[in-house]
């Protein structure tokens, strides 16, 4: 079963992970010390993390709302964004991602062969069309990218009604989430062989956003739920006191 669990998950999962699909997923009573010691004589293991990447920066255009306080108690509360790129052998490809920060999961994304603010501008606008946010109740958080100090991007801010953040610049823990995002998939996906075109790439990234990562993924944040499934928790009604 643990081969089985591995395998499935693109042999990206470690002991804490595979754990948690036998408890949670197949109601196994089985602690992570008997799983990290079979898969450790079975030569079975998860993927390791690895240093992430610099993006050009501008002087912000948005004050810090968030403060590295990316807790939120609500869906539509908090967005993140970020650009990431890897290399193929036809060029590199770039994408930007939105992802609500309750239940972790990728709302929006754009890719391209351009990091410009086109990018940027098309993942937004795919988050706004999926969540249809109410206006002045969204902040959208990023870091100094050229592509989110631009003009255009930041009307593109004001008119989905969303208020817009950034942490200081170069400090990669102002958007640390996103980050950690990055780095799983980086490890999970494109770090994992060689690509031939910019097409095979994203369609791989496509498919590991959609198909796995948000439907499937276990996250430790999350109580080794899915985005998806976390998500679709009853949510407690708020205080009227505040």
């Amino acid at each position: 079963m643990i081969k089985e669990i591995h395998e499935e998950s693109r042999r990206s999962y470690g002991s804490p992970r595979v754990t948690a699909e036998l408890r949670l997923g197949l109601g196994l009573a089985v602690n992570r010390k008997r799983a990290g010691r079979l898969m450790r004589e079975h030569g079975i293991q998860g993927i390791y993390r690895r240093k992430g990447r610099k993006n050009p920066v501008n002087a912000a255009t948005e004050e810090d709302l968030v403060k590295r306080q990316f807790a939120a108690d609500a869906p539509d509360v908090l967005w993140l964004t970020d650009i990431t790129g890897h290399p193929t052998a036809g060029g590199k490809l770039y994408c930007a991602a939105v992802m609500d920060a309750f239940p972790r999961k990728i709302i929006g994304w754009s890719m391209g062969a351009r990091q410009n603010t086109d990018l940027v501008i098309n993942a937004l606008a795919m988050a706004v069309t999926r969540r249809q946010p109410d206006s002045n109740s969204t902040i959208l958080h990023s870091d100094h990218g050229t592509q989110y100090t631009s003009w255009a991007f930041g009307k593109r801010l004001r008119d989905a009604g969303l208020l817009g953040s950034m942490g200081t610049v170069g400090d990669c823990y102002d958007n640390a989430m996103m980050e950690s995002f990055w780095h799983t998939m980086q490890l999970e996906l494109p770090g994992t062989r060689t690509w031939n075109s910019r097409e095979e790439l994203a369609n791989a990234i496509f498919e590991w956003i959609e198909c796995w990562y948000n439907p499937y993924r276990r996250h430790s944040s999350l109580g080794m739920l899915s985005p998806a499934d976390y998500e679709r928790l009853p949510q407690e009604p708020p205080d009227p006191a505040g």
